[in-house]
């Protein structure tokens, strides 16, 4: 991720960031949950199933439901998270590359790293797409007696609404994946050229935990509202001939807004920032340490 050091073949940097992806999700991967079901609750829910914010939904999730649905669906997102994660941080150091050297910019700066992590956004949404439609649809309440696993689903999805029906909300996807690498690597950026010179490989761990997380952080507060809406616009089974009320990102944030009031756009915000906040940090510290073993293994 550094234009001082000579570039990495394409599969170490798609290695490093397969690694850091999974395992960021192993340890996080319950918030995920949390936040989906929130997001897919329409405003004004009540009763004994509503859920009245992050505690309340893991409390009734465990209570109701057991402690293994925290972990439905993780299948889909592992699989995803390999090819997801090695293309953020792959596209990023060749988008950063391209952009450099298109430009005549020897060394990255602050509007070029939001730049390249855009980029890299919409590189990333191209994989993640059908992965993260099966996601949604697993951990959906209402999928519970619907699909009995990842290949279930896909099977049922593909046999109801099409092969292509895979790519609903691809749209949406590099709307939310834009905007948080956009905010991501621009804000490890700036927060590395804040923070005192690391002089050893703690301090250095330290500095990547840091960077991350505030970078996590800015990600998750400027796309929030695009993850709201791509959930609902994935949780919507296409009939043909009929318009559907969540359809593309933008229209869809005023109907979210006008119907439920503008705080609904940041539903699930807290289970997700808790996630991404941290999880970014754990990101770049495995993403730097793996990129430094295989660079020391290459000499």
């Amino acid at each position: 991720m550094s234009e001082n050091k000579k570039p990495l073949p394409f599969a170490y940097s798609f290695a490093a960031g397969a690694v850091a992806g999974v395992s960021e999700i192993l340890v996080m991967y319950p918030l995920d949950v949390v936040k989906t079901r929130i997001q897919l609750q329409v405003g004004g829910a009540t009763g004994a199933d509503a859920y009245t914010g992050t505690l309340d939904c893991f409390r009734k999730i465990i209570k109701n439901e057991g402690f293994g649905r925290l972990y439905r669906g993780i299948n889909a997102p592992i699989l995803m998270e390999a090819p997801k994660r090695a293309t953020k941080f792959a596209a990023n150091d060749y988008w950063g590359n391209f952009y450099r050297q298109s430009f005549g910019i020897e060394k990255m700066n602050q509007p070029l790293a939001v730049l390249t992590g855009a980029s890299a956004g919409v590189s990333e949404s191209f994989v993640v797409v059908p992965f993260e439609l099966i996601k949604i649809r697993l951990q959906d309440r209402a999928s519970a007696g619907k699909y009995k696993g990842m290949v279930d689903c896909f099977v049922k999805l593909v046999r109801a609404e099409g092969v292509l029906a895979l790519y609903n909300g691809l749209e949406s996807t590099m709307w939310r994946h834009m905007v948080w690498n956009a905010g991501y690597f621009g804000i490890i950026f700036q927060a590395k050229a804040l923070l005192p010179k690391a002089e050893t490989k703690q301090g250095q761990m330290g500095n990547d935990i840091i960077a991350g997380a505030l970078g996590g952080t800015a990600g998750t507060i400027l796309n929030t509202p695009f993850d709201v809406v791509k959930s609902r616009i994935q949780n919507t089974v296409r009939v043909p001939g009929q318009i559907q009320k969540y359809n593309w990102a933008v229209p869809s944030l005023f109907v979210v807004a006008r119907e439920e009031g503008f705080a609904a756009l940041y539903k699930g915000f807290l289970p997700k920032v808790l996630r991404l906040g941290p999880g970014g940090g754990i990101l770049l510290v495995v993403y730097t340490s793996v990129v430094e073993f295989l660079q020391r293994t290459r000499g």
